[in-house]
């Protein structure tokens, strides 16, 4: 079965920057995302309950958007950082790939680490 994409939007009440660092750096994904994150050079190791997957770093712009591929299977998660124009709220655009009987659950896990994420930055 062939993975399927999604996205999901987070109203965050943080400036694009402080955002930005939760999403881009190893001390700040360690925050929210996984119980430990290491980087080496763009490999990121990201473990949750002692197992640990790779992801590379392979697109970056500062404020705006960070894409990680899985080195396992190649497929990506990305976060983007956007600034309404007229209510001047930051959001946070998460695409992913699950399963088609696994979005759910997938969607349901990125709720609870977003909401860790939104108790670290105290939005």
């Amino acid at each position: 079965m062939d993975k399927q994409k999604f996205e999901m939007e987070y109203v965050v009440n943080c400036s694009p920057k402080m955002l930005y660092n939760r999403l881009s750096s190893a001390s700040g994904l360690a925050e929210w995302f996984a119980d430990d994150v290491s980087v080496n050079g763009k490999k990121f190791t990201f473990t949750w309950d002692g197992a640990s997957q790779e992801a590379e770093l392979v697109f970056k712009k500062e404020n705006l958007l960070v894409r990680f591929e899985w080195i396992e299977d190649r497929s990506y998660f990305e976060f983007r950082i956007t600034r309404d124009e007229l209510t001047n709220d930051v959001s946070l655009i998460i695409t992913d790939f699950a399963e088609p009987d696994e979005i759910e659950e997938t969607k349901s896990v990125w709720d609870i680490q977003v909401a860790t994420l939104k108790k670290v930055l105290g939005s």
